[in-house]
Order: C-alpha cells, then sequence, then structure tokens
C-alpha cells in the first residue's frame, strides 16, 4: 500500500514480480537531468573489468518470506568436481575510456518512492525509475500487468524491460556493471535499478531491486530508493557484494529523447557485443579469484550469453560444488546441497538453459523440482521443467507443465510456444 510504512504489512519485499504490461503514461521526455554535485573533482575512469575489493555483506533488517516444506530427501544435484572452464574465444578488451571528470556528489531527483505490497518490489521499483520521466503508474497499476498470478514471487529484469517498452520507453539492461558507471550514470540524471541480494537474520537471503539515485564519494555510498527499507545509503564496497550475487545487472530506464545522451555515458557499453565480450573476461578473473558459487553462477551466465553452453554448464557444475557461503544463506535448510544460496534458482535460470541445451534433462528436473517444492507457482520452473520434459519425450507431461506455466503467467510466449511445438 503506498505511503504503508509498517513491516508487518511490507513483507517479502524481494520475492520478485511476473510480468507483461499495462497501459500507456504521459511521459516528461524532454525532462532535463537534475544532478547536485558539490565539491568537483577528478575520478578517472576505471580501465574496463577493474573492480572494487568487496566486503562481506552486512544482513539487512528483516523481511519475511515463504519458507519451503520439509523435504525427505535433497532435492539439488550432485556436485561434480570439474577442471576450471576455459573458454573457446578469449576476447579482447575494450578500447579504454577517456577520463571522465566526475563531480564528488551527485543526486538525482524529482523521483517519487513508493512503500511496496507483499511480493511488490519489481512493480514499485520499476514505477519509481518511470517516475523521473514524469510517469504516474503506482503498484496497484503496474502489479496485475507484471505478476498475473498471486504466488509469483520472481520478476525477472527482462520482464521489466519489456514493461518500460510498452510506457514507450528506451531500455539498456546488462550485466556486468561497475561502479565507476553506476557513477557516471547517476552524474548525468540517469537512475538505475540494480538487482541485488538482500540478506534478512530471520528469512535469510532472497533477490531484491533497488533504485539508485546518487552517490557520495566523500562517504563512500550510493543513496539508493528502497520499496522494502525506504530512502537508504549502501557502502560501495558492500553493495557490490550483494550486487555480484546477480551478475551486477542495471536496467537503465530513459525516453528516446535521452538516446544519445546515454549512449553518451554508456561509450563502448553502448555496443552489445563488446559489453558482453567484456563481462565474460570481467567475469572470468572474477571467478579465478574468489573460487566461489557467486563467481562460477556469474561466469557461466557470461559463457551462455556468449553462446557456449557446454562451458556454461561446466562452469555451473563448480558453483554446485562450492561451498556455500552462509553470510548469504543465514537460514539455510537442512536438506540444501550444493553452494548456490537455496533461493538463487528462483531468480537465476542459467542452470536450468545450460543443463536443458546440453541434454541434462534428469538435473533440470531435480532442480526444477527443488523450487516447485518451495513455490509451486514459480511459472519459469514449470517451463523449464517442460522443457525437460520434451527432451526425455514425456510429451503429456511437458504439455502439463507448459500449460501450468501458462495458467500462472498468461502473457508467456516462450510456454506459449514450447506448447505449440509439442502438439501434436
Amino acid at each position: 500500500m503506498e505511503g504503508m510504512r509498517s513491516p508487518a504489512l511490507l513483507l517479502t519485499a524481494a520475492l520478485l514480480v511476473g510480468a507483461a504490461a499495462f497501459g500507456v503514461t504521459r511521459f516528461q521526455s524532454g525532462a532535463d537531468a537534475q544532478t547536485a554535485a558539490v565539491q568537483q573533482t577528478a575520478v578517472p575512469t576505471l580501465p574496463p573489468g577493474a573492480e572494487p575489493a568487496p566486503d562481506t555483506p552486512t544482513p539487512v533488517e528483516p523481511e519475511p518470506s515463504p519458507e519451503p516444506s520439509p523435504a525427505p530427501e535433497p532435492v539439488t544435484p550432485t556436485p561434480v568436481q570439474v577442471q576450471p572452464p576455459t573458454p573457446e574465444v578469449t576476447p579482447a578488451s575494450p578500447p579504454a575510456a577517456p577520463t571522465r571528470v566526475l563531480p564528488a556528489r551527485a543526486s538525482v531527483t524529482g523521483i517519487r518512492h513508493e512503500y511496496q505490497r507483499l511480493n511488490n518490489c519489481g512493480p514499485v521499483t520499476i514505477g519509481m525509475a518511470l517516475s523521473r520521466w514524469g510517469g504516474t503508474l503506482n503498484q496497484y497499476d503496474i502489479a496485475p500487468k507484471l505478476k498475473p498470478s498471486k504466488g509469483d514471487v520472481n520478476v525477472s529484469p527482462e520482464e521489466l524491460a519489456a514493461f518500460a517498452r510498452t510506457q514507450g520507453m528506451d531500455v539498456h539492461l546488462a550485466r556486468g556493471g561497475d561502479r565507476t558507471l553506476l557513477r557516471s550514470l547517476l552524474a548525468a540524471g540517469f537512475p538505475v535499478i540494480v538487482e541485488t541480494w538482500f540478506v534478512t537474520p530471520d528469512s535469510g537471503g532472497m533477490g531484491h531491486y533497488r533504485l539508485l539515485t546518487g552517490y557520495d564519494d566523500v562517504t563512500g555510498q550510493f543513496s539508493a530508493l528502497d520499496s522494502y527499507l525506504g530512502p537508504l545509503r549502501m557502502d560501495y564496497a558492500k553493495f557490490d557484494e550483494l550486487w555480484r550475487s546477480f551478475g551486477r545487472t542495471f536496467l537503465i530506464v530513459t525516453p528516446p529523447s535521452k538516446r544519445a545522451a546515454l549512449a553518451g555515458v554508456l561509450g563502448w557499453r553502448a555496443d552489445r557485443a563488446q559489453e558482453q565480450a567484456e563481462t565474460l573476461r570481467v567475469a572470468g578473473r572474477e571467478a579465478e579469484r574468489r573460487n566461489d558459487a557467486v563467481g562460477f553462477l556469474t561466469l557461466g551466465q557470461a559463457q551462455l550469453d556468449a553462446g557456449d553452453a557446454r562451458a556454461a554448464a561446466r562452469t555451473f557444475d563448480r558453483a554446485f560444488a562450492a561451498a556455500p557461503d552462509r553470510t548469504l544463506d543465514p537460514t539455510r535448510p537442512a536438506w540444501v546441497q550444493g553452494g548456490l544460496p537455496w533461493r538463487a534458482l528462483w531468480y537465476s535460470f542459467g542452470p536450468l538453459e545450460a543443463y536443458t541445451r546440453t541434454g541434462q534433462y534428469g538435473r533440470v528436473l531435480t532442480l526444477t523440482g527443488a523450487v516447485l517444492r518451495s513455490v509451486p507457482t514459480h511459472e519459469e520452473a514449470h517451463y523449464w521443467r517442460a522443457r525437460a520434459l520434451t527432451g526425455l519425450g514425456r510429451t503429456a507431461e511437458a504439455q502439463a507443465a507448459y500449460r501450468e506455466a501458462l495458467r500462472l503467467r498468461p502473457g508467456y510466449a516462450e510456454a506459449r510456444q514450447g506448447l505449440t511445438a509439442v502438439q501434436p
């Protein structure tokens, strides 16, 4: 409820929300970027791949979330020890960007904050981002279209992007962001949606969107609008540690009139091929340095995005074989195995896609079974289960899984295509 601030009514901010589109709102596409800069200082652009050393994340305020039913048997795959994958193509680093002078502080104004209701993190955050450019839609307008099923616990960044496009907006969605990019965007007046891990001492870790609105180099903090916690500040390094759980995914929503200005800030990142190649290179370096499940998950996704499903599957094997990080997963159920936080596959589907594309259908059924045991209304899990069942020739079961995914999200285009393909 807008303006509601009671944690008892807000509940589970991070169980993110569904898909589709609703209406068209008029935007002030000619709105100028409003940034406040105090004490100008020269801040050189970090070379691609240079990242600050993250700190250990500090749990934030409690946010209740649904707990899984007890499971008698582990449902995650048996860890497989494999050698570190070697990408078939080693991309060259993009051209070095010129040094950019940024203010020591910047703040994007003109954004309407809104507190969320149950599971409405995604609708609220995209609505706040749109308000920067004159949007007036709130969660009550957006949620019915983004999450038609009340039990939807996840809205993917792609779903948020698709909704923004229905509102006449341009969207830049990518992985592999860094601190310098975020500061450059904010200094230019562009708020940034980031997908982060959100840790609560009672309910554990989960996914959560935040809208970055400013930064302060003096204090070393980002300013953000959080649909659950309200306006807040986040230390650079601690923020990065939570952000890396989702491969440093970022989403920028702008009116078409700002297209050239945004491209100027993005620089070489405006070229998708260069951006993807650099993301792969940086992910490989970090996975080697950190040697943890999150690093392997990020590298596997980058390999998958580059078209190498076999390398991605091997790297995801390493993520499942890694030791779990209990700082990200403080309430990890005893039956969970593998290195990833137990809710990771509620939001990240790279392993399901890689194992499907490499014919490892049994693993997909095991992984999706784990998700559905906790969240029976998870439409993406039903979709990937249907894909695996199709690969195994279990057509009737595949049709049922596709139909369930479509019941939960009627606009699920991939599920509709899959069902059409397996029907006689």
